[in-house]
């Protein structure tokens, strides 16, 4: 049915998500949809009244259920039956088990399967089917990078021909601009390279840490600090202890989660966005610092390669010399952080939630066509 009017229906509750990540996906993807597509109908089933909806996405009831998976079991499947869809999508891992077809699924990592021991879900082996029941379940898989969709096939068995690359994009709001020295927490002072996202095992900011604290030895960058932006997920401790052996413990901020506004002025101050990160589905911040213009230095793993591209610095994870002197020459050379900047909005503006929009919406597409052809042949 490609041209033709498409009725979408989307699972509403991830319009009011507890994960944040989860929110601003539906609500800029949709947004957007409208935007390019407005032909499209979008149809949020068992969204609460008053949830916020972007402009252009109705919403119908279903019939609730206190756990997700009765949710999936018997809500979805009896709100979608019910609501004359052409396709449906389940934007966060878990699908209606039954009677919803075609179905696409979006899956943005599966380091819960891949990396366990780095995972929060290791020891939930009912969420873990649940996971991998959906991705057997759909029609056509989302996800945000060629690393994730290899993880995927590597993990569930699933042939990537049924998986579409369909990176994401930073909010329109991140651009450069002045920072406000005056609006940012008590510990924060430049220099400092920032690091965006929940402290955990996999992140690896222990080795950005070490990175800084040598820096900090040295004449060209004494006054560096890291600044860490995100919720603690346990290895806090670790970095303020890490910091406080090495006899600096003014080496390195942890500010919590951050409002937005107070993200977008740490990213305008940065001079530089360290991710050296051992295991990403995409890596938004890195696009986010990109997006504002912030040199990027991140690890050569994962997804992060396809996000940063040749605008930023690749680094091996643990090579904690190779941190030390990327920062160095970013801090002490105006000339490198200036190329870096500008490479950094020139990569950026290749991602956009307009062009996220129009790849989904052919995923979408193409699970209708394959569904039609697949009943065509019974």
């Amino acid at each position: 049915m490609n041209g033709q009017p498409l009725r979408i229906g989307v699972d509403g509750r991830a319009f009011v998500s507890p994960a944040g990540g989860v929110r601003r996906y539906v609500h800029e993807l949709y947004g957007a949809i409208a935007r390019v597509h407005p032909e499209v109908q979008v149809i949020a089933l068992g969204a609460p009244a008053g949830s916020g909806l972007p402009a252009g996405v109705r919403r119908r009831g279903a019939l609730p259920f206190p756990t997700n998976l009765g949710w999936m079991a018997a809500s979805m499947p009896l709100a979608a039956r019910g609501a004359g869809l052409d396709v449906y999508h389940a934007p966060a891992y878990t699908a209606p088990l039954w009677g919803v077809h075609p179905q696409v699924l979006t899956i943005h990592d599966v380091s819960y399967e891949r990396r366990p021991e780095w995972n929060a879900y290791r020891n939930d082996p009912l969420r873990r089917f649940f996971y991998r029941t959906s991705a057997h379940v759909a029609d056509r898989i989302v996800t945000d990078s060629g690393f994730s969709r290899d993880e995927i096939t590597a993990a569930y068995g699933i042939p990537a021909t049924r998986i579409d690359v369909v990176p994401l994009a930073a909010g329109a709001g991140f651009a450069p601009g002045a920072f406000d020295a005056g609006a940012v927490p008590a510990g924060v002072t430049r220099p400092y390279a920032l690091h965006v996202g929940d402290l955990h095992v996999r992140r690896n900011v222990a080795t950005a840490l070490a990175g800084v604290l040598a820096a900090r030895r040295s004449l060209a960058a004494p006054k560096l600090s890291l600044v860490c932006a995100g919720v603690d997920r346990g290895t806090g401790e670790a970095l303020v202890r890490q910091a406080g052996d090495a006899g600096d413990p003014g080496a390195v901020a942890l500010l919590g989660p951050v409002s937005e506004p107070l993200l977008l002025n740490l990213y305008r101050g940065a001079m530089l966005l360290v991710y050296p990160s051992r295991y990403e589905g995409f890596g938004l911040p890195v696009l986010e610092a990109m997006q504002c213009g912030v040199p990027v230095a991140a690890a050569r793993a994962a997804s992060l390669p396809e996000v940063v591209g040749d605008a930023g610095i690749l680094l091996g994870e643990q090579d904690e010399d190779a941190w030390t002197r990327t920062l160095l020459d970013i801090v002490s050379t105006p000339e490198v952080r200036a190329t870096l900047s500008a490479q950094s909005l020139a990569r950026a503006a290749a991602f956009s939630w307009e062009r996220t929009a129009r790849e989904t919406v052919q995923s979408f597409r193409r699970a209708v066509n394959d569904h039609a052809a697949q009943r065509s042949r019974r």
